[in-house]
């Protein structure tokens, strides 16, 4: 049986670091590209982004920019963050490229589909928190404002707002990815994921509270996804459960893999080795031959008679 690894993982460190190299060329390649082309559109992207707040504005009300240079940084911040979130798809293809000639066949087939499901989980985040989260956030914020008070949010401030918002729904619904994760690896089982439910909807909301402003609307709106996302990742999760025999199975797989690894390699050397004794035997025999020939014509002729 051969090796079930790659021989491209076998290459020096100097290769690998070239490899990375290139890699990283080409996902910033790709970004820049990215950005140049929508740069153009910046104050158009930034003027959809502000939407959900500005509906939710009073008609005499408008966006701010407190600093000098917030109304061409900002877009321009804006623009280059969307690039490096439409190019993800790229950077994990690039990041599996240079990872998957280390993984076992077993690996392979449980890594890129996860790669792909946790970009996918990632942009449903974010367009949940955009279409979903926003408005309603947004609609209470506004409803809620002290009699007298004009509503004028910063540019700048808004879209660190949002864009912390878009990482927290991005990286909550990466949750059933998570627990797939968990339970692959035998770190823990769906039992015991289940026995300590309640410990984890703690943890959940805790959590919400920590990456969503201090209200409870949208630390609510986040910790239900969450939760439901968990159930969802247990349903998921029992086709990736092992119980003992399986992993005694990939146990004596793994084990038999590396014995006959080294076993084929040991041939090879003995191999190597009698090719070595004969080439040394057929080389002592030419030098012996050599010598006797070289003795042959150094003896002294004898006299005609």
């Amino acid at each position: 049986m051969a090796n079930p690894k790659s021989d491209t993982s076998e290459l020096p460190l100097v290769a690998h670091l070239v490899e990375l190299r290139d890699r990283l060329l080409r996902i910033i390649a790709v970004v820049i590209g990215l950005f140049l082309s929508m740069i153009y559109f910046a104050n158009d992207l930034y003027e959809i982004l502000a939407q959900p707040l500005m509906a939710h504005l009073p008609d005499d009300s408008s966006m701010i920019a407190t600093d000098v240079a917030s109304p061409f940084f900002t877009p321009f911040k804006l623009t280059l963050v969307l690039s490096v979130f439409l190019a993800m798809p790229m950077v994990l293809y690039q990041f599996w490229g240079f990872v998957a000639p280390g993984l076992y066949q077993h690996e392979k087939k449980l890594a890129l589909p996860l790669l792909a499901s946790s970009t996918a989980l990632f942009y449903l985040g974010g367009v949940f928190a955009y279409f979903i989260v926003f408005p309603l956030v947004f609609g209470f914020f506004t409803s809620v404002a002290p009699d007298g008070v004009a509503i004028m949010t910063d540019i700048s401030k808004y879209l660190d707002f949002v864009l912390k918002m878009f990482f927290a729904f991005g990286l909550a619904f990466e949750v059933p990815i998570l627990v797939i994760v968990l339970v692959w690896a035998g770190i823990a089982n769906t039992a015991s994921l289940k026995a300590k439910r309640p410990y984890i909807i703690v943890s959940v909301f805790v959590f919400a509270m920590l990456l969503t402003p201090p209200d409870a609307i949208s630390q609510t709106l986040l910790a239900i996804p969450m939760i439901l996302l968990f159930e969802a990742g247990l349903f998921f999760a029992k086709n990736f459960e092992k119980d003992d025999e399986d992993e005694v199975e990939d146990d004596e797989v793994f084990y038999e893999s590396e014995y006959e690894s080294e076993h084929h390699q040991g041939e090879d050397n003995a191999a190597q080795s009698r090719e070595q004794s004969a080439f040394d035997e057929e080389l002592e025999k030419e030098f012996n031959q050599a010598e006797a020939d070289e003795e042959n014509l150094n003896k002294p002729s004898k006299p005609d008679s």
